[in-house]
């Protein structure tokens, strides 16, 4: 009778032993569990760590000089190419974040115009 070999591929670099071939084939059941639980760790490892690259995302700490624009200023994140506006009297980033320059130049003159009408409203009230 051929002996039983005692280990079995299962994927590339994967081999699980299933113990000294003896003839008889017969394993501990601790030895199986242990054989089974490297890979189950290393397949929850990296779904684990797919989760956080794809949930957090780029977190835009290589940003590029500023780049003006007419009278805009912008900065270009490096790792996934995301814009914000930049004050170049602050010398910093403010806003939100976005990848259309249109959206964020719409943003900022909303936002002048608010800030506009608030001035003209404060000024106008009466001194009663």
């Amino acid at each position: 009778m051929p002996a039983e070999p005692c280990c079995v591929c299962v994927g590339i670099g994967f081999r699980i032993c299933l113990g000294e071939s003896s003839g008889g084939g017969q394993v501990s059941e601790k030895r199986k569990k242990l054989h089974w639980l490297w890979p189950l760790g290393i397949m929850a490892t990296g779904l684990a760590g797919a989760a956080v690259t794809v949930l957090r995302g780029c977190w835009h700490q290589n940003m590029s000089w500023p780049i003006r624009v007419q009278e805009h200023t912008y900065q270009v994140c490096l790792g996934c190419g995301i814009k914000r506006l930049f004050d170049e009297q602050g010398f910093r980033g403010y806003g939100p974040y976005s990848y259309d320059l249109h959206r964020l130049i719409a943003w900022e003159r909303s936002r002048r115009m608010k800030l506009h009408h608030t001035a003209e409203d404060e000024t106008q009230r009466s001194a009663s």
